[in-house]
């Protein structure tokens, strides 16, 4: 849904079932492990979600990390700002099940800090805030080089914004509130 690939014939019969990154099965759909980079660089962005957003569906290529690495320092030249990047590692898990398999040619975590040195970036007062919802990523991280700022992300529910307690779980039997502590 993020990009254009469904009007691109040459890549119909790449189109599957399989499971998502998150575990959940899904019927029929394209897969990043499936492409190339150059073969993901034919396609060009979606928003999948924002209706606003939808005015630039089609205009532009699809970035790598370190394209975007390049724009941050390009922009840091320019402005005269340091310019920071927030990258996640969206579920090392299962990439990291597709290296394994040989599917995927190196770890996501090891090109990522790989890509960090490569542009000056692996230092703790680097102007970038690694995240990932899963704590072994980071952990990996840490024990491999990577000196960057880490964010670990945690999910709810739910949000009741009159005193900002999370809801936890994802049915009404489930769900436990957490009160926000100063």
């Amino acid at each position: 849904a993020s990009t254009d690939v469904a009007g691109h014939p040459e890549f119909a019969a790449r189109q599957r079932a399989g499971e998502n990154g998150d575990g959940e099965a899904v019927a029929a759909d394209w897969f990043i492990a499936d492409f190339t980079l150059a073969e993901l660089k034919t396609l060009k962005a979606r928003s999948p979600n924002h209706a606003e957003a939808k005015k630039y569906d089609g205009q532009f290529q699809i970035a790598s990390f370190e394209e975007i690495l390049l724009l941050r320092e390009a922009q840091s030249k320019a402005t005269g700002r340091s310019i920071a990047v927030y990258p996640e590692t969206k579920n090392p898990t299962y990439h990291l099940q597709l290296t394994l398999a040989g599917r995927v040619p190196v770890r996501m975590e090891d090109e990522l800090i790989r890509l960090l040195k490569k542009y000056a970036l692996n230092a703790k007062d680097a102007p970038v805030f690694v995240q990932s919802f899963e704590p072994g990523s980071l952990q990996y991280m840490r024990a491999n080089g990577s000196l960057a700022r880490q964010v670990q992300l945690i999910d709810a529910y739910d949000v009741d914004f009159a005193t900002g307690a999370m809801q936890y779980g994802t049915s009404a039997a489930e769900r436990v509130y957490s009160q926000p502590t100063d």
